[in-house]
């Protein structure tokens, strides 16, 4: 095991990049994990990551020494506590990280299963949670405009808890051109909506489209939504953060389908 205690090591300032930098990632190809729950997660859906990341500390575990032991091909660095708390995205380190080659997507299929459409969505917590909530929801594919959230950084894998691992994300997507060329029904909600959406039928091929947190979605895809529904909010509060909003939608879904 290489250990690593400057922080001029050209390794060291390469895994900074990719932890902080979306075009570092995209130029490697490769996205940071941190700690065991997302390790695991990645190594059940995925296969083994590229390298492992370690703290001193953190090496000394048993549970991330047995996660080590495990993948004996897979490389490992060791970093000074130090210099691991600049990688990590947690205030509280678990000590292990891991890098793994972001999938390559093509565009979109023609003709996909029910999908969820993100347009603009920029907030790294509210991408991971709706990532996750499609992913529990049982939905595979998720199209995202290329003013969303970096989807490899570090905060919105931390958020997703694996959900990137049982999807099909595809980044950068002209959801326009997509949504004309969507063979079944798009569901877009708005507050000033008159139509529930436990009154809107979810079943079958359908795309569940969520906008940007603050200006919501662009006329030119609202106008593409055959549907427009509105969570109905008896109590006090003028609308619901996206995340919420859009784990409403995908478990109205599950219900719906029984």
């Amino acid at each position: 095991m290489t250990a690593i205690t400057s922080s001029d090591n050209p390794r060291f300032r390469e895994l900074v990049g990719l932890a902080e930098s979306g075009r570092d990632r995209r130029q490697a190809g490769l996205a940071v994990i941190d700690g065991l729950h997302l390790i695991e997660s990645y190594r059940q859906r995925q296969g083994a990551p590229r390298q492992l990341v370690v703290s001193s500390t953190g090496r000394q575990r048993p549970d991330v020494a047995a996660l080590v032991a495990s993948l004996p091909l897979v490389p490992c660095l060791e970093l000074s506590d130090a210099l691991f708390r600049r990688l990590s995205p947690v205030q509280t380190p678990t000590g292990i990280l891991a890098l793994i080659p972001i999938p390559e997507r093509g565009p979109p299929p023609e003709s996909p299963e029910a999908c969820v459409l993100l347009e603009d969505v920029q907030d790294p917590g509210n991408l991971g949670s709706i990532l996750r909530s499609t992913a529990a929801a049982g939905i595979r594919q998720v199209c995202l405009s290329a003013q969303c959230a970096d989807l490899w950084s570090p905060k919105v894998l931390r958020a997703g808890m694996g959900a990137h691992f049982a999807l099909e994300c595809f980044a950068g997507v002209d959801l326009g051109g997509f949504a004309a060329r969507f063979p079944g029904r798009l569901i877009a909600t708005e507050l000033q909506a008159t139509v529930s959406i436990f009154d809107v039928d979810l079943t079958g091929q359908v795309g569940l489209i969520f906008g940007n947190e603050g200006a919501g979605l662009s006329p030119a895809l609202l106008a593409a939504a055959g549907t427009r529904a509105a969570i109905p909010m008896p109590g006090r509060a003028e609308s619901l953060n996206i995340a919420a909003a859009a784990a409403v939608c995908l478990f109205e879904r599950v219900r719906q389908l029984g």
